[in-house]
């Protein structure tokens, strides 16, 4: 398998499909490759960046794992809550994914990541070296047996097929840092592209639009001004709603936002 991987991706949707499919919890992290090579440990980004530097806790501890194997997952990162208990802090993730790699080895010594796996693509030793076109229930069995003995911090997604327990979940876990449920069909195989299903729960924020990226008549994201002062990019306009925005943009630039835009969506 060539690096790098183009990952599966989820379609939002406004209520879990029913009948085969499986229920995992959605975490609130970054999308993260792992790749356990010969000699050593590399992690990739959804968009295929080399972002080993900066998870470098999550590089050591996959070392365990055995060679040629690649997960899919999303490193995240736990903080106490005022009340003492640990949720999952997406802002603590995203200043870790925007660090330079020492700033991130002292943010990793503070608040340790963990890698949440939800999908295997290779396992060699164990007579897979690409498990892509097999289908997600058979993928799913030999996560669960490649992290038998690994141990945090790597650790397998929660998974279910029963649709109530998918929406307990979705209903007491939202304030733990799960911010919603991806459903993925059991026969489905691993593929680049929107094949999952997800439903997340919404959050508001009121913001000033001040830039944009592409061209003007097709915005691609917007860049916008947040009530604490920060610019961050908006997710990846569809079509329909880059044709409501665009005659709004009249006055605006385009943006280049380097490192002052936080490389995450506005909404998600």
């Amino acid at each position: 398998m060539e690096w790098p991987v183009d990952v599966a991706l989820a379609r939002p949707v406004t209520q879990l499909p029913t009948g085969p499919w499986a229920y995992e919890i959605k975490v609130d992290g970054h999308r993260t490759v792992l790749w356990r090579t010969e000699d050593g440990v590399r992690l990739q980004s959804r968009t295929g960046r080399d972002v080993t530097a900066l998870w470098m806790d999550l590089a050591m501890a996959a070392m365990r794992l055995p060679p040629g194997v690649i997960l899919d997952g999303e490193a995240v990162v736990y903080v106490a809550d005022n009340d003492g208990n640990a949720r999952i802090s997406f802002e603590a993730a995203q200043s870790r994914a925007l660090s330079r790699p020492r700033r991130a080895r002292e943010l990793a010594d503070r608040n340790p990541a963990t890698y949440v796996a939800f999908d295997v693509l290779a396992h060699p030793a164990a007579g897979f070296p690409d498990l892509r076109p097999r289908p997600y229930v058979e993928r799913r069995q030999v996560l669960l047996d490649v992290l038998a003995d690994t141990g945090p911090p790597i650790v397998p997604v929660w998974s279910t097929t029963d649709l109530d327990e998918a929406l307990l979940w979705y209903e007491a876990l939202e304030g733990t840092g799960v911010e919603g449920i991806v459903a993925k069909p059991l026969r489905s195989p691993y593929k680049a592209g929107r094949v999952w299903a997800k439903v997340r729960h919404a959050d508001t924020v009121d913001a000033t639009v001040v830039g944009f990226t592409g061209a003007a008549r097709h915005p691609k994201a917007l860049a916008v001004r947040l009530p604490d002062g920060r610019v961050a990019l908006s997710q990846r306009l569809t079509t329909a709603l880059s044709s409501v925005v665009a005659p709004r943009l009249v006055g605006l630039g385009q943006v280049g936002c380097g490192g002052a835009c936080p490389a995450g969506p506005v909404w998600r």
